[in-house]
């Protein structure tokens, strides 16, 4: 019955419903179905969604429809955990006001003129999106008051705690009246949120989108299995291949973000890298560059892409598989979307990936297809397809061709045939390929089965130089230890703020616990922003954080009484 729903069915206005319609949506999604009547209500909402399931309008269309245009002071206040996000949902709330006459939105952040901000807010607008850093600063200066707020929404909460916002975020909802609807959306629903949602919330409903919605029919998603120093060649070859104008390619880290980045454009891939260590104005300048398609390749790590919406992204790569189920949700997110179709992508690198995709097809409740990589020959027959598609596009313009034509007259005059003429500007396009394709022939030997490849020993002898080096690769790896999942960039001995004090924890990767895990807990039952935390690496079986020494026994005092992911947790002064 919730596939036959309608808008006209939510109980939202007739000029929400025009400009819904010209936004091109047709029925509600389940969560904008679930929350938005809620809204409508006046109850406080805890909505769990990911990125691509509709849930800026699940709190836009309400938060529209409740404004009283007659008086243009703030009634809605929206937070983001980036300037991306926040520029976004401020566009949508945009189209949804397009017919609801009066109804003004501003979006107010950092790394902009804090002065246009303050003129536009002093002109009069009933909704409000922000960052937390931002908005703090306003009301500051006393530019924005609260006291007229009656709704507040906090987006992406979980992101904004584990960017260490708790304290700012706090300090927003105390300065609100007392009467107000408070609404939480989060990919996860954490201990640090429930402790939020409970503190400022009232008897709130809770929608929560089911896993088997999590990802969507029309995305296509299959991954390969391949080896670490491959992974450049075989993106490469299924780029080229498959004649992708637009995608992203997300990593674990900025350095392999700017590595990735750096391989693709030295193989004639255009590509621009998006992540923390980016200034503002960069990060608008390779969004800009990638919305208007300039480059086909966006090299993303998963907290700089969230809020990206472009629309016509036709594939996601997971270059390195996400450390998190959720993760992984959210990047596929970003293709497929408005009804087109999208591919996901996935390598698979070593037996832990190999685990930890099984750990996801079970979260997701999708098989990902195992796909053979692209072959030389595939690819020349690919090559010659685009020529004649090239040829003929050219063929097609009504231009002066008096150049090229003499140039042809030329070689005619020379003795050459025209079918010879053809035939040798044939070899220069694609006889270039195959010279670049030849030189980089490596043999991918990504296993057909692995069972099988376990079975036939003896077939291994006749591989190339690139297995024996990734097998020794391998044994370096294991002999080493496992390589930790990371918060920051490579650490060097002694190289620790001596002002930061390492502690240890009795949890790691088999407890499915991931960075971020870690900083909400600390920042939210110690009391101290998650911008003072440091590094994190976490093993198998233990972690280690870097807290501010001068919080160090406050830390592994109170930890002792809490929970990291449902489990207990033991943290004690490294001894290391």
């Amino acid at each position: 019955m919730e596939n036959e729903m309608l808008f006209s069915d939510l109980g939202i206005s007739a000029e929400i419903l025009q400009a819904v319609e010209e936004m091109g949506y047709t029925q509600p999604s389940p969560i904008q179905a679930q929350s938005i009547p809620t809204m409508l209500e006046g109850r406080d909402v805890i909505g769990q969604a990911q990125t691509g399931t509709g849930k800026t309008a699940s709190f836009g269309i309400p938060i529209v429809d409740m404004v009283d245009a007659s008086s243009k002071a703030p009634q809605a206040l929206i937070l983001c955990p980036t300037r991306e996000l926040a520029v976004q949902v401020e566009g949508e709330i945009t189209k949804l006001c397009k017919y609801k006459k009066g109804i003004f939105s501003t979006a107010i952040y950092g790394g902009e003129s804090i002065d246009r901000q303050i003129r536009s807010l002093k002109k009069g607008v009933q909704i409000v999106v922000g960052t937390p850093g931002r908005i703090m600063d306003h009301m500051k200066r006393g530019t924005l008051k609260l006291d007229t707020v009656r709704t507040i929404v906090l987006d992406e909460a979980d992101e904004m705690l584990d960017m260490g916002f708790r304290e700012d975020i706090e300090k927003v909802l105390s300065e609100m009246p007392e009467e107000r609807q408070t609404i939480f959306f989060s990919a996860t629903m954490a201990k640090p949120i429930m402790d939020l949602t409970k503190k400022y919330q009232n008897n709130p409903e809770i929608v929560k989108i089911t896993k088997k919605e999590l990802t969507v029919e029309n995305i296509s998603q299959v991954y390969y299995e391949v080896k670490p120093s491959l992974k450049m060649e075989l993106i490469t070859r299924l780029i080229n291949i498959h004649a992708f104008k637009l995608g992203v390619v997300f990593c674990n880290t900025k350095r392999a973000a700017d590595e990735v980045t750096e391989g693709l454009i030295a193989r004639g891939i255009s590509a621009e890298a998006l992540h923390g260590d980016l200034s503002q104005a960069q990060r608008d300048k390779v969004m800009n560059k990638f919305r208007k398609g300039h480059c086909t390749a966006l090299v993303a790590t998963d907290v700089a892409a969230r809020g990206i919406d472009v629309d016509n992204v036709e594939v996601v790569f997971n270059y390195d598989l996400p450390l998190d189920e959720e993760y992984y949700v959210h990047r596929i997110g970003r293709t497929g979307r408005a009804g087109k179709s999208g591919q996901a992508i996935s390598f698979i690198t070593g037996r832990k990936d190999i685990f930890r995709l099984k750990d996801l097809e079970r979260y997701i409740k999708v098989s990902l297809t195992k796909m053979t990589p692209p072959s030389v020959t595939e690819m020349l027959e690919q090559k010659k397809e685009q020529l004649v598609r090239d040829v003929t596009t050219q063929l097609s313009k009504d231009e002066d061709n008096q150049i090229f034509e003499s140039a042809i007259g030329q070689m005619l005059a020379e003795g050459l045939s025209m079918d010879q003429v053809a035939l040798g500007l044939a070899k220069l396009q694609i006889g270039n390929s195959m010279e670049e394709l030849s030189d980089m022939n490596f043999e991918l030997n990504l296993s057909k089965e692995r069972g099988g490849e376990r079975g036939d020993r003896g077939a291994r002898g006749g591989r190339d130089k690139f297995e024996r080096g990734g097998r020794r690769g391998a044994g370096r790896e294991r002999s080493g230890g496992d390589r930790p999942a990371r918060r920051g960039g490579p650490r060097e001995k002694g190289s620790r703020d001596a002002d930061m004090a390492r502690l240890f924890l009795n949890l790691g990767k088999k407890d499915r616990i991931r960075p971020n895990d870690i900083v909400g807990a600390i920042a939210g039952e110690a009391g101290i922003s998650g911008r003072e935390i440091g590094g994190i690496d976490i093993y198998d079986n233990f972690s280690f954080v870097d807290v501010p020494s001068k919080d160090a026994n406050h830390v592994i005092s109170v930890m002792k009484k809490n929970t990291i992911k449902g489990k207990s947790v033991n943290m004690e002064l490294s001894k290391g």
